[in-house]
């Protein structure tokens, strides 16, 4: 047996995307978010159902699942791969555009249902030394929650490091699921929940056709287009903030070695710089 790196776009959506089986979304968020009694979800429907990508089509940036429970709330599930600029203000947008585009202008206010943000992240984001933490809007004196309609999870997958026998609740099984899946050859003996289970199911790629696997190992192509692309972006600005620095050290004066012992770096290469800039 060989399971999907569930951090794939197309093993993703389809895990958790899959209108046949929303008992895997619904336990992920019930266990997720840490629902109890009346707050559990019972059903969902899938805003965003899985399809597969066109292979030679556009670039996916975001790799997301949408939906709604019973109660009218609307949960983001979001994975994402990289630390981009701008990722805390992007949440912001997309999950305030899901709350207002609920209602039109001339409805009511109190037509409005919560939305929940989701973020599985494969890369550390916050202080906290958990691997799950949640953001909700209170006050800062008196810790009231005083606007109940957006929260904001986040699951920061570095941060899990249990081994399949140290596994005790449900949320644990399915962040080490979500983690490690592809590094598996069976499913774990101690998987007793059906939607945990259909999501190994589902995630096993000898049950896929041919076109989702040409879609899988198209999704790792178009990942490593992006992080190369990423790599050269930061290299960059690096480059660029590098020169502004020797230029303003120049510029006060500094003398060569100074600049390039402060800056760990060759003087011929402060010397290069600061030519280019006069050739200019």
């Amino acid at each position: 047996m060989k399971f999907a790196d569930v951090k794939n776009d197309v093993a993703f959506r389809k895990i958790f995307g899959n209108e046949n089986r929303k008992e895997s979304l619904i336990s992920f968020l019930n266990a997720v978010l840490d629902f109890h009694s009346d707050q559990r979800i019972k059903e969902v429907t899938i805003l965003n159902p899985y399809q597969l990508p066109k292979l030679k089509g556009g670039k996916v940036t975001i790799i997301d699942v949408k939906a709604t429970d019973q109660l009218g709330r609307t949960y983001i599930v979001e994975m994402q791969v990289g630390d981009l600029d701008g990722f805390e203000k992007r949440v912001l947008f997309y999950s305030s555009k899901s709350y207002s585009d609920q209602i039109k202008r001339a409805d009511f206010y109190r037509k409005l249902r919560p939305v929940i943000f989701i973020g599985i992240l494969d890369f550390e984001h916050t202080e906290n030394k958990n691997y799950i933490s949640r953001s909700q809007i209170r006050d800062v004196e008196t810790g009231e929650q005083t606007i109940k309609d957006m929260e904001f999870t986040f699951v920061e997958l570095p941060k899990f490091n249990k081994e399949l026998h140290e596994l005790k609740t449900l949320t644990e099984k399915w962040v080490y699921f979500i983690k490690n899946a592809e590094n598996l050859e069976v499913t774990p003996e101690n998987i007793n929940d059906e939607g945990l289970k259909s999501a190994y199911e589902e995630a096993n790629v000898q049950t896929w056709t041919q076109e989702e696997l040409d879609a899988y190992e198209y999704a790792f192509m178009r990942e490593e287009d992006e992080r190369a692309r990423l790599d050269k972006a930061k290299e960059e600005g690096k480059e660029e903030n590098k020169i502004a620095t020797v230029l303003k050290l120049h510029d006060k004066a500094k003398s060569i070695s100074d600049i390039a012992d402060l800056l760990d770096i060759s003087e011929d290469e402060v010397l290069q710089i600061i030519k280019n800039q006069k050739n200019k």
